[in-house]
């Protein structure tokens, strides 16, 4: 086991200040001490691309090495940054690269981690990173030689942290004052659909939940259960609503709207009555840690407008659920409903994992 408090106290000694990333679970333990000890200078992206350029600009202020934090599956958002600015064949900005290796062959994981896991040391590889895996404390001893090659050679480096290999800090509860269970609702909604209708839902506990509730149940829609890429699921369901005549809904979440938030604009553009966007609102990364996404800041009923949406609705009391949802399905698309939701503990949930059987069920006419 790699101890944290050890971990961030390397980091300490060696002048790393500047931690700028997208949530992950691996990594949450060390996320809540860098939160406690450096949270002017911890920055939550809305996705690894941002956090990769964030660092690059503090590099160039301030010459010290910064630190980006994410899990495998984000290097595909955070490429273009590293091999077009970062790169020692263009700008050769040092970084410090902490990522979290789902799918590694140390621990049993989910099937859609099992590509990443596999090909990750094969990516750094060929974008000329090289890295250490660090999955005890004598590994944890080797990190101070890397930061010092880091400053030394200006080159970007990696450290790869399996799953379930940092050990557990006590973190605060989030809470919020929401008031909806978002699995309560998503029970009524998905009551009140039917043959006509196809659901779409995000990464994490939307899909988590979304699966539950049907996968016993005889329902009639169509139920798709989008367990990675997160931020994509909106232009998947926008993909199959241009050219079906089913009711398509997307079940997303803060910080997937958040990861991509141009989709917006294409569903704005593309005008299609048959969408209907319901977007759960917890303030947080829920399933990765409860680290702040601050959507509570934003002003989703303007946004949505100015970026062509015909209609905006917000729940935030569990009273009246199913005549407030009712009254959404009700309205032309493309719709856009924001439900303030409680955050959820309970990870004990269902994964959606045979996908064969799922597409195969939602293919079939």
């Amino acid at each position: 086991m790699i101890t944290s408090h050890k971990f961030l106290n390397i980091l300490k000694k060696k002048k790393i200040n500047f931690f700028a990333g997208v949530p992950d679970s691996v990594l949450k333990n060390l996320n809540y001490l860098i939160k406690k000890d450096f949270k002017k200078n911890l920055f939550v992206c809305a996705n690894e691309g941002q956090a990769v350029s964030l660092a690059i600009g503090h590099y160039l202020s301030t010459k010290t090495i910064p630190c980006v934090y994410l899990q495998n599956s984000g290097l595909g958002n955070a490429i273009n940054p590293l091999i077009s600015i970062a790169d020692k064949n263009v700008y050769k900005i040092p970084m410090l690269m902490i990522i979290g290796w789902r799918g590694s062959p140390f621990k049993k994981d989910e099937p859609q981690h099992y590509k990443q896991g596999i090909e990750t040391k094969a990516f750094l590889k060929n974008l000329g990173i090289k890295y250490l895996v660090v999955k005890n404390d004598s590994d944890l001893l080797k990190v101070p030689k890397i930061i010092d090659d880091i400053k030394k050679s200006k080159n970007i480096k990696a450290l790869l942290i399996p799953n379930n290999f940092l050990t557990k800090v006590k973190e605060k509860k989030f809470l919020n004052k929401n008031k909806v269970e978002r699995y309560i609702f998503l029970k009524k909604l998905i009551n009140l659909t039917d043959k006509n209708y196809a659901l779409f839902s995000t990464t994490g506990y939307t899909s988590r939940e979304h699966y539950e509730i049907t996968k016993n149940e005889k329902n009639l829609a169509k139920n798709f259960f989008i367990t990675g890429g997160m931020g994509h699921s909106s232009s998947i369901a926008l993909g199959y609503a241009l050219s079906s005549k089913k009711k398509v809904i997307c079940l997303d979440g803060d910080g997937s709207v958040l990861m991509h938030l141009g989709a917006l604009h294409l569903i704005g553009l593309k005008n299609k009555n048959n969408f209907k966007h319901i977007m759960f609102n917890n303030f947080v990364h829920e399933s990765v840690g409860k680290q702040n996404t601050f959507s509570e800041k934003i002003d989703f009923k303007n946004l949505v407008y100015s970026l062509g949406y015909k209609d905006y609705q917000l729940i935030k009391h569990d009273t009246n659920l199913i005549k407030q949802i009712k009254v959404f399905l009700n309205k032309k698309g493309p719709a856009f409903l924001e439900v303030l939701i409680k955050v959820r503990d309970d990870q004990n949930l269902s994964r959606p994992d045979n996908f064969k059987k799922i597409l195969e069920k939602f293919l079939d006419e």
